[in-house]
């Protein structure tokens, strides 16, 4: 709730109707000085008031109420990325952390090794792209084999497991949903 900003949140939908202060607040029957403090963070609207500009500016009333997104918290740099070592694997995460509904990360599996012993399952789905060298995976009760350049959908709750009993290591791009590792 940080990153809510109720006053510029009505300044800029303001803005694009092209209305004055004056206007916005005629038009929603609050003093011009009301809406100027709000537009200025100085007064918290009632509900009252902020259904009456959401219905003036045409917008749904909860859109004052959402976060603002800080646009440079979306970016990971190639050199910030978090990396985690879970047994013999190495993963870099993409996704700026585990927020949200969706983690992207690259892991890194070394020639002559396996996820695990045992085949794993979680509770969310996964699609894999296999970047570099080839990688044995079990589905269930089936194995394939993968080379750079396929792909896979894991659906939640099937056990798999990845292993690399080849003599090259193997990047394996992966996106999963909910983020859990």
């Amino acid at each position: 709730m940080e990153n809510i900003d109720i006053g510029k949140k009505v300044e800029k939908y303001r803005k694009a109707k092209g209305l004055s202060s004056r206007e916005l607040a005629k038009l929603a029957e609050i003093t011009p000085s009301m809406l100027s403090q709000i537009e200025r963070g100085l007064a918290n609207p009632s509900i009252q008031t902020l259904k009456v500009l959401a219905k003036t500016l045409n917008v749904p009333t909860f859109s004052f109420l959402l976060e603002e997104t800080i646009t440079k918290d979306l970016i990971v740099r190639s050199s910030k990325r978090k990396k985690m070592i879970i047994d013999n694997l190495s993963y870099e995460l993409l996704s700026p952390d585990f927020t949200g509904n969706l983690a992207t990360a690259i892991m890194k599996v070394p020639s002559n090794t396996s996820s695990s012993e045992n085949l794993l399952e979680h509770r969310g789905e996964e699609v894999a792209f296999i970047l570099e060298g080839k990688i044995k995976l079990y589905l269930g009760e089936e194995e394939y084999l993968l080379e750079a350049g396929d792909s896979v959908k894991i659906p939640a709750n099937l056990k798999h497991k990845w292993e690399n009993n080849f003599s090259h290591n193997a990047v394996v791009l992966f996106s999963v949903t909910p983020p859990a590792f």
